[in-house]
């Protein structure tokens, strides 16, 4: 029986978006080779999460290819006898969310080039441009640690996050959750372009011309999310964060290109693509 004929609708979908998401972010030049991790919860299934095996790129994930967790780390469920596990720091890092924030459905980390530089930064994300005050004072830091091994540093992450959607890992990379797969990747993907942009202005080492006050705070207020603010009348429309529009753009541009994410029939048989061997262990998260 394959994962599809024995799981509900509901979570075929959010493999289904989860998949898509995988691949979009390698699509998009955010991936690290086999690192980091997305995860989303399994509809109906008070504590589990599907996230990807520690070793496909993400070029590969499939929707059927996620493995099924607990928020203690167990698999539930995982595709054939695929040889890799659940990388730990993957672990550590969506856990700690899933548990703490249950408005939250998806959880994405990257370790781009633009994002680790700019959470090296002291300034952090500054509110230069009409894409970064997306995020003006919506942002929320956590220091580094160290790799993300520590059970004991999930308190603190959790602490640090509170109540903001978007994260900047000090002297590590970026973190988004959302309401749906859709709403976090477009989270990731404007904060990503913002980085780019803030490093791209840094290295021209010419003096910079600032939004003023107002214009900082009159546009933080217009492309909030409705959860932050209330705004009527055309602003609202300016702030819409659930990314449907995007999303449906981008899966149809997927299903151009490859619309191999929407099944595996490799990882049902519990095959590995190009018999890569399953690696010995990893932290980076």
């Amino acid at each position: 029986m394959t994962i599809r004929q024995r799981i509900s609708d509901a979570e075929w979908q959010a493999r289904l978006d989860l998949a898509a998401c995988y691949r979009l972010v390698a699509r998009y030049g955010m991936a690290d080779l086999i690192y980091n991790h997305i995860t989303v919860r399994v509809p109906g299934e008070e504590g589990h999460i599907l996230i990807n095996p520690f070793g496909y790129l993400y070029e590969e994930i499939t929707a059927s290819c996620l493995y099924k967790i607990d928020l203690a780390g167990n698999v539930v469920d995982k595709p054939g006898d695929v040889p890799y596990e659940v990388n730990q720091a993957g672990y550590v890092i969506h856990s700690a969310i899933h548990s703490a924030r249950h408005d939250i459905a998806c959880v994405l980390h990257t370790h781009t080039r633009a994002g680790m530089a700019v959470a090296t930064m002291e300034c952090g994300l500054m509110p230069a441009t009409q894409g970064a005050l997306r995020f003006h004072d919506r942002i929320a830091y956590h220091a580094f640690e160290g790799p993300a091994v520590d059970e004991a540093e999930r308190e603190r992450l959790v602490a640090d996050l509170g109540d903001k959607d978007v994260m900047i890992l000090r002297n590590h990379g970026l973190l988004t959750c959302g309401r749906s797969v859709a709403e976090t990747f477009l989270l990731m993907q404007r904060l990503e372009t913002a980085c780019k942009v803030q490093v791209d202005f840094l290295a021209a080492n010419t003096p910079l011309h600032m939004p003023s006050p107002e214009a900082v705070a009159k546009t933080a207020r217009i492309l909030a999310p409705p959860t932050v603010t209330d705004r009527k009348g055309s602003e609202a429309s300016l702030g819409n964060w659930n990314g449907q529009r995007e999303w449906s753009a981008l899966l149809r541009q997927l299903d151009r290109d490859d619309p191999s994410w929407r099944e595996c029939t490799l990882c049902v048989r519990g095959a590995l693509p190009f018999s890569m061997p399953a690696p010995s262990g990893g932290t980076s998260p």
